[in-house]
């Protein structure tokens, strides 16, 4: 049974965790050698406005934080050669049954694990979406090692927290949802970079369009739905050659210093004068509106 989660890393995403797994009535033994860290990770934590139920303590050294852990979920910069290092520690300060399970947005858990030789079959991806105390995804990614105990033991618990987590079947870059997001950040960097809209439309057009859609259904029920009594059937007769059609005339841009600069004075004009927290409050608001509404209205 887990009763105490090791947390290792608390930026944004780790705080967001810790938060979470407290809420649950987890304890959670917190680790990062940033200096205020721990001042940092309880006023974030308490500023998720969740109810602490378990114990939050905070410990310096990295192999004495997760040595009684009954599962670590670690949340170090995106870097291959500071996994390296973190499940090293990992591999060696733990008990052999508890799942090591990384944050990572795109690192491969066969390349990471390369640095657990005691017990690389509990190493794998958790990787949750922003904020995790509030979006229920999460993509657990097992390695060419890792057991199918380990993989069951992370959805089971990941489940038990109210998270809706996903099981790839082959581990690749960006995993599921990031490889999906990148492909509409290509088209959308593409139109801005061939002036065709700017950073202001392409946002209004996903956040007023599609975007709704998919947040209450995913692409293939969305796409069913909007082909009537045919459903996707007719869906792609009618709508899959102009698609491809699409498709082909879909750009490939490169992020030049000058894309990259007109993206980031887009997103400023977008945003002249809005308070960035008092924008994420009021984003985080509106998730829990909008999840609140999903379970009611029974939707996935």
């Amino acid at each position: 049974m887990i009763r105490t989660v090791a947390v290792v890393g608390t930026g944004v995403i780790g705080a967001s965790w810790a938060a979470l797994f407290l809420s649950h009535g987890l304890d959670v033994v917190a680790t990062d050698p940033a200096p205020g860290a721990e001042d940092r990770l309880r006023a974030d934590v308490a500023a998720t406005g969740l109810a602490e139920r378990g114990r939050l303590t905070f410990v310096g050294d990295l192999a004495e934080a997760v040595a009684g852990a009954d599962f670590v979920q670690e949340n170090g910069p995106e870097r291959i050669d500071v996994k390296h290092t973190l499940f090293a520690v990992l591999d060696a300060a733990t008990r052999p049954d508890v799942v090591l399970a990384s944050s990572s947005s795109g690192l491969l858990p066969t390349e990471i694990a390369t640095s657990c030789p005691a017990h690389p079959e509990r190493v794998l991806v958790g990787h949750p979406f922003n904020p995790p105390h509030l979006l229920p995804l999460v993509e657990v990614v097992p390695g060419e090692r890792t057991g199918d105990d380990a993989v069951g033991r992370a959805m089971d618990f990941y489940t038990a927290l109210g998270k809706k987590p996903i099981r790839l079947r082959h581990e690749l870059p960006g995993h599921v949802a990031n490889r999906l997001q990148a492909a509409l950040w290509r088209e959308a960097y593409s139109l801005v970079d061939r002036g065709v809209a700017t950073v202001a439309d392409i946002d209004t057009a996903i956040a007023n369009g599609p975007g709704l859609r998919w947040a209450l259904l995913g692409p293939f029920a969305v796409q069913h739905l909007s082909g009537g009594p045919g459903g996707i059937a007719h869906v792609l007769e009618h709508l899959g050659p102009p698609t491809e059609a699409w498709w082909r005339d879909m750009g490939d841009p490169s992020l030049t210093p000058e894309l990259a600069a007109k993206i980031v004075a887009g997103v400023a004009a977008e945003l002249d004068g809005t308070d960035q927290a008092e924008l994420v409050a009021r984003r985080d608001a509106a998730l829990r509106a909008l999840l609140a509404s999903k379970a009611e209205h029974q939707l996935p």
